[in-house]
């Protein structure tokens, strides 16, 4: 039998857990997965790739990978070297037909003294016209034709002059007053329709009593 000092001494026992005993072999196949993915995912691009290109964007990527080097001091026969020629269609307008204009080379020719008597010779036959058609309007209206005489138009160096003179039994203005007759403002109405198909400017000058 045992003693009582015996029954008080106990075995103490230690358990040691390992935790994760295949933890390592667990992530391999993520690692393999991850490698498959990457494969597929390659594998389509290149399937995209070939079948979205020209022909001659795979020549040039197939002599890229054939000799790289060549291509990167050289330059290849790939899509930069293609050439593609698009069939365009109407008129060439760069093209002259006719007479050639030289129209820019005689006025590179000219000296500024005869460009500005060609602009003033084209702006007196301008006043010119712009005359006759005064004329014609003075004669066309027939309260106007009647202080025809009074109406002066003349060409000058500033431009176009239109004088209305005074007439002893006619005057323009109210007796000591700025307000013009009835029949002035008729002639400046009928004048000035036709002023205003022009862009000249208009300068306005009189007197009265």
């Amino acid at each position: 039998m045992a003693t009582a000092g015996e029954k008080t001494k106990s075995t103490i026992v230690i358990k040691r857990i390992k935790k994760g005993g295949h933890g390592g072999h667990s992530a391999v196949w993520k690692i393999a997965y991850a490698d498959f993915v990457t494969a597929m995912m390659a594998f389509f691009l290149l399937m995209w790739l070939l079948g979205s290109t020209t022909q001659g964007d795979l020549k040039g990527i197939a002599e890229y990978f054939q000799s790289p080097l060549k291509v990167a001091l050289s330059g290849g026969s790939g899509a930069g070297d293609a050439t593609t020629v698009i069939q365009g269609g109407g008129p060439n307008l760069t093209a002259s037909v006719g007479q050639v204009k030289n129209g820019d080379n005689d006025t590179k020719k000219r000296s500024p003294h005869q460009l500005r008597q060609e602009l003033e010779k084209i702006e007196k036959e301008r006043m010119g016209r712009l005359k006759q058609r005064i004329d014609a309007a003075i004669l066309a209206n027939a309260k106007l034709s009647e202080f025809r005489h009074q109406i002066r138009v003349e060409i000058t160096a500033d431009g176009l002059r239109i004088q209305i003179v005074d007439d002893f039994n006619r005057p323009m203005f109210e007796l000591g007053s700025s307000r013009v007759q009835p029949y002035m403002r008729e002639i400046l109405h009928e004048i000035g329709q036709v002023l205003n198909e022009v862009d000249n400017k208009v300068a306005l000058s009189g007197h009265t009593d």
